[in-house]
């Protein structure tokens, strides 16, 4: 199926982006946000190695037997970092003790669906698995045919119903967008956007080109800053106060990156997963909040490719995902967990989101279409205030 472009990744024809059809995200006010970054150790996961619950069904076993005979190997396009997945791996491996190689590349957010859907147009994708946080792409790549293998896991009656993004998707995580600074040029924590906003024009010489947002060409950029301004009546007024101190990126980690050198003093609408670990290893000179006024949390999704060269091996680490032995992992990994037991000092989860800022104030986004108009809309106005993020390289 042929997707109809749109504005999203084509703002500048000069730049690589992907061109996606017109569906973006409808982001709904349930509220719910984060907690303390100090990064301790962490207690030990508990694996039982090839053993799974007895509410799975009786042919569970021959999956497992399946997967012995695919080769021990597992391949993610997905733009997750290396240290997000370390845990993940490990555990997994851990569990099924035969799969002995387990790999995951660090590609855009948006790039992860160019990729495959460029290698399967040309023969096969060698992709087991598709991550990523972009759900703008992941509408547009789910809608089409023979891009997502087939696949209800077991664990689906024991997540939170937000588990299944869309048909074939699934929650790996369930991110908070933080406010990012460094505490050594910013003495007061800001709480929020509109704190955020009053600190920056009240000391314009210290702000001015000092803070970072997320550039809203990508689709990850747009969904996060989209969804605080549909669920926030404010949103734009505070918006329009903030932006023209600001200046747009393309990456967390970079911008991550750059308010640890102090290129910025602080960040907002930063993905939690690429913050915690920065924050943890920092000696405290950056830290997060979970904006008061509406802490956006943005699932991670991970879907089987179609033509997976390893299915039943894909369908068991999905599983592993969903259950609570993958979820600590998650959260081990700077990730957020959604899974309910999964606690402890050093983790990360929906619930601490919630138990922060509290229910009202988190912006839940669920996957799902918005009119062509309403962006080209939001766009214009966004770039009225900021300039696009600089082209690459």
């Amino acid at each position: 199926m042929q997707s109809t472009n749109f504005r999203l990744g084509t703002h500048s024809s000069s730049r690589r982006r992907l061109s996606l059809t017109a569906v973006a995200v409808i982001a709904f006010a349930s509220f719910a946000a984060c907690g303390d970054d100090d990064g301790p150790d962490v207690a030990e996961n508990k694996i039982s190695v090839e053993e799974y619950p007895d509410y799975y069904p009786a042919e569970y076993a021959d999956l497992l037997e399946e997967s012995k005979d695919e080769g021990g190997q597992l391949d993610i396009y997905s733009n997750t970092s290396e240290e997000n997945w370390a845990p993940i791996f490990r555990d997994f491996k851990k569990k099924y003790p035969w799969v002995e190689e387990v790999s995951a590349n660090d590609l855009d957010s948006d790039e992860v669906f160019q990729k495959v859907l460029s290698e399967q147009a040309t023969g096969g994708s060698p992709a087991d698995l598709v991550v990523s946080n972009a759900s703008v792409a992941w509408a547009d790549f789910a809608a089409r045919e023979g891009t997502l293998l087939d696949y209800e896991s077991p664990e689906l009656g024991e997540v939170p119903d937000f588990a299944q993004l869309l048909p074939n998707v699934y929650a790996m995580s369930t991110d908070p967008m933080t406010i990012a600074y460094n505490t050594e040029l910013i003495t007061e924590a800001p709480t929020g956007i509109t704190d955020l906003a009053d600190l920056a024009e009240a000391d314009p010489d210290v702000f001015e080109d000092k803070v970072t947002v997320r550039d809203p060409e990508s689709s990850f950029g747009f969904t996060v800053t989209h969804a605080f301004t549909e669920a926030n009546t404010e949103g734009w007024d505070d918006l329009e106060r903030l932006l023209p101190f600001t200046r747009a990126e393309t990456s967390s980690g970079t911008q991550m990156e750059k308010i640890l050198a102090g290129e910025y003093v602080a960040g907002f609408f930063i993905s939690g997963g690429p913050a915690f670990p920065v924050v943890a290893d920092s000696d405290g000179l950056v830290d997060v909040v979970y904006p008061e006024d509406g802490t956006t949390v943005l699932p991670r999704g991970i879907g089987i490719a179609a033509e997976a060269p390893h299915p039943a091996t894909s369908k068991l680490f999905i599983d592993f995902l969903l259950s609570e032995e993958g979820q600590f992992a998650v959260a081990e990994g700077g990730l957020s967990s959604f899974r309910e037991g999964v606690e402890g000092e050093g983790l990360h989860t929906y619930k601490e989101v919630v138990d922060e800022v509290g229910e009202e104030n988190v912006i839940f986004v669920e996957y799902g279409p918005v009119p062509e108009e309403e962006i080209d809309t939001f766009l214009d106005r966004f770039y009225s205030f900021v300039d696009p993020a600089p082209e690459d390289g």
